[in-house]
């Protein structure tokens, strides 16, 4: 007899939240961001190497034979709730989890030890907005050297080492100093794009990419629905706080009727969004049916996360509308996201295949 999964948090993870979010009150203030926003170093090195170094986050996916910590995808899922609740500037996504899961799959040790000690950063060469099922470029393989170019790598800016997919089947390690690298232009400054551009760059060959490649992207979709409930709480908490405290006719803005019946609507979005998050990130954790319960969190984590952002904005009244209030890197981050390792479209797409339940 099949039992439900537990979604509640543990202890350990409630302790894990704690201690990361500690961490980023001290060393993630919004101006911080905003102002890191503004330079030529979009990543923040310093709180980089307090979450992988000191804390040890960087290796939760990697086994202990590994040099990792052998935890596992709920609490990668608790760290990303508490990233996106301060929208921080740091390649966990891509390295920790993305990276991290496509060298899981070709099970390359050396690599994976150095990924789990925080001290390399990877990113694999696949477009952010390439879902698990969909089709991703390849570069060519010619006399054993790598020749192409690929568009929208997120985090490549700053990485140590770059997992590029090659015509040959392959997955390459390529050390970030062998290629060229472009920055373009992203609506979410805190997750820079770059284009890449190998022109007879040498790599080592990790395995297969196919298997390596849609692994990685569907704990992408999945662990993606936790940053986005972190980033629609931290928009419901922080509007609620403002309409208690901002009045109008000498009374709390928030005790206006048609404001409690927005305010409640979201709160229900959020509630279903944590629940969504959660079970994607325990079947991840235990391989039960992850396909489906990743595709019903991405279907439904987007929406609800731009949602929030967009009543944030906007019940902020004007102060909601200046550069210093940092809701508006919360909005840029949800829309982002919700492109991000295939729309919530694609995903609705992909679970009526999985569920048999076609279109007429």
């Amino acid at each position: 007899m099949s039992t439900q999964p537990d979604l509640l948090y543990s202890e350990e993870e409630e302790d894990l939240r704690a201690a990361v979010r500690d961490l980023l009150t001290d060393h993630c203030a919004a101006a911080d961001v905003i102002a890191r926003t503004e330079s030529d170093t979009p990543h923040d090195r310093a709180l980089w190497k307090s979450l992988a170094e000191g804390m040890g986050l960087a290796g939760l996916l990697v086994p202990e034979e590994y040099g990792g910590q052998g935890a596992g995808h709920r609490e990668v899922a608790v760290v990303l709730e508490e990233l996106g609740r301060a929208v921080a500037p740091v390649p966990y996504l891509t390295s920790a989890v993305v990276a991290t899961e496509a060298l899981l799959a070709c099970a390359d040790e050396e690599l994976l030890g150095q990924l789990a000690a925080g001290r390399t950063i990877g990113a694999l060469a696949v477009a952010l907005h390439h879902g698990p099922d969909a089709h991703h470029p390849a570069v060519r393989l010619e006399g054993g050297f790598l020749r192409g170019e690929l568009t929208g790598i997120a985090d490549a800016v700053g990485a140590d080492v770059l997992l590029v997919p090659a015509d040959d089947g392959g997955l390459y390690a390529v050390a970030a100093d062998a290629v060229t690298l472009t920055p373009a232009t992203a609506l979410d400054p805190t997750r820079p794009l770059a284009t890449v551009t190998l022109d007879g760059a040498a790599g080592r060959r990790l395995g297969a990419a196919e298997p390596a490649v849609r692994r990685a992207l569907r704990a992408a979709a999945g662990l993606l629905a936790s940053e986005q409930l972190g980033l629609a709480d931290w928009a419901l908490t922080e509007t609620v706080r403002y309409l208690k405290e901002r009045k109008q006719f000498n009374r709390p803005v928030g005790g206006f009727q048609a404001l409690k019946h927005r305010l409640a609507q979201l709160w229900l979005e959020v509630v279903n969004l944590r629940a969504a998050a959660r079970a994607a990130a325990d079947a991840l954790a235990t391989g039960t049916d992850p396909d489906v319960a990743v595709a019903v969190a991405q279907a439904y984590a987007a929406p609800v996360a731009v949602h929030a952002a967009e009543e944030a904005l906007q019940l902020h009244g004007g102060l909601g509308m200046t550069w210093e209030h940092p809701v508006h890197l919360y909005l840029k981050r949800a829309k982002a996201d919700s492109i991000a390792y295939g729309t919530a479209g694609a995903h609705r797409e992909a679970l009526a295949g999985l569920v048999d339940l076609q279109a007429p």
